[in-house]
């Protein structure tokens, strides 16, 4: 078992949940208008979702490792260049964090909970990030891969969970901060464009 491998892939997960997207983004809103725990809630809906990506993953690549060892560098390419793809994106849009975007009626906490997994689980741009992330860090020579599949995908949602509990926590804060410094967004940009070009180089150089 490879400890290293585990160290970076909390320390490149970490990165992922605190730099902004769409998920944070909600769960900021919902916990600024509606309350802290409404944001606990969603949070977990949210994480929940990605138990479906990690199942849908771990049985297709695995197998796919399983039959042909030498696919493994092509799902190593593919998903640096998937990485790239969404940095690209990610400099040509606009990026704004409207706070107040897509806030609708108050709604019970398992209706919150369900829409946020619902959210999650329709995002088909979450099974291909968990296709191009996790085949990387597979830690063990011994160790079934759909074991570690589910190990990295249970510790990827608990690190996304404790982050995104962080963000409602202290969502009053950070809604004042952005209200009063228009340049946040500009930084929030170029901070989450470095984190997706800095996982597609490791990624790419990793020796396995």
């Amino acid at each position: 078992m490879d400890y290293n491998i585990i160290i970076a892939f909390v320390i490149a997960t970490t990165a992922l949940a605190l730099s902004p997207g769409p998920d944070n983004i909600y769960v900021l809103t919902q916990s600024m208008v509606y309350g802290k725990k409404y944001g606990y809630v969603t949070a977990a809906g949210l994480v929940s979702g990605c138990l479906v990506h990690t199942t849908l993953m771990a049985f297709g690549v695995s197998i796919l490792i399983k039959n042909n060892p030498n696919l493994f560098f092509t799902i190593k390419f593919l998903g640096a260049l998937y990485l790239f793809y969404l940095a690209f994106q990610v400099y040509k849009s606009d990026f704004s964090l409207d706070l107040a975007k897509g806030i609708g009626p108050r709604k019970g906490f398992w209706k919150l909970f369900g829409r946020g997994f619902v959210m999650n689980v329709l995002n088909p741009k979450v099974t291909l990030f968990f296709l191009a992330f996790f085949p990387t860090f597979l830690f063990s020579s011994f160790l079934n891969v759909i074991i570690q599949f589910y190990a990295l995908g249970l510790l990827f949602m608990a690190i996304a969970f404790v982050v995104f509990c962080g963000i409602a926590y202290f969502s009053g804060s950070l809604a004042n901060y952005l209200s009063k410094h228009s340049k946040a967004t500009g930084i929030l940009k170029w901070v989450q464009i470095t984190v997706l070009v800095g996982i597609a180089v490791y990624i790419l150089f990793l020796d396995n």
